[in-house]
């Protein structure tokens, strides 16, 4: 398996998982301003100060971001996101932003994670549209994404839309302890949601078998695949020691 260059940038969240991820897979680093070799594999966090760009220009990437579960405390305000702590799990995904949810991987990490799963609420009202950030919006290109899945919802289902967005005064938690279902571009708070006993629903294509939209008034929760998202995050500590790259690099197209 091909060992990944590093590529860091001067933010300390990007550079403090960059720098534990290749003393963990005994790779090589390079500033963000000095990369040139496009014809590498990459690994990297998150998606601005020019990382994005470089993951566009290389044939394979690992990418690194906040975790489905357990994740690290964070806080928005006024438009910012704090990173409060890093002792919560991050996802690495091989050429992709974020887990598919394939696989058929054991419950050990599950377990671990002591997470509380929720019945499926049966009874709930309205649908949850989860606005993507502007950055994500550039990424995916798509700019109109809650007008146009609205209409879209529309379609099959006649129920109540809510919009809300990381920086809404409502909280997530409270509205889902009412909502039908939770519907996003590719926000990981759509595993949240299923946490809670709501069905989500993803329009990126690489999360749209998980549940279809056109069948949002028949939801299910498929549990088999928090198997597989477990074994997609690890913690700094786990990265740093080789044990996440060890499993990554033995399975890098079913990240």
């Amino acid at each position: 398996m091909e060992k990944p260059i590093v590529v860091y940038t001067d933010h300390i969240i990007n550079r403090t998982l960059c720098y534990n991820f290749a003393k963990g897979s005994n790779s090589l680093l390079c500033h963000v301003n000095k990369f040139r070799e496009y014809e590498k594999t990459i690994a990297t966090y998150g998606v601005l100060r020019g990382t994005f760009d470089i993951m566009q220009k290389v044939k394979n990437f690992y990418y690194i971001d906040h975790g489905y579960f357990n994740q690290s405390k964070r806080e928005f305000k006024e438009s910012r996101t704090g990173v409060l702590s890093l002792d919560g799990y991050f996802r690495i995904v091989y050429n992709n932003l974020i887990h598919n949810g394939q696989g058929n991987f054991p419950d050990d990490r599950l377990k671990k994670l002591n997470l509380d799963f929720k019945k499926q609420n049966t009874s709930g009202s309205y649908i949850i549209l989860s606005e993507p950030s502007e950055t994500m919006k550039k990424i995916y290109n798509k700019p109109n994404w809650v007008n146009e899945t609205k209409k879209l919802i529309k379609n099959f289902s006649d129920r109540t839309l809510i919009v809300h967005n990381k920086f809404s005064e409502k909280s997530l938690d409270t509205l889902l302890e009412n909502a039908w279902a939770f519907v996003s571009l590719q926000s990981t708070a759509g595993f949240k949601a299923m946490l809670k006993g709501v069905p989500a629903y993803f329009t990126e294509k690489t999360l749209k078998n998980i549940n279809r939209i056109e069948e949002i008034e028949s939801p299910k929760i498929d549990y088999k695949i928090f198997n597989n998202l477990a074994y997609g995050q690890w913690t700094l500590k786990e990265i740093e020691s080789g044990e996440a790259w060890l499993h990554i690099s033995s399975i890098p197209k079913k990240l």
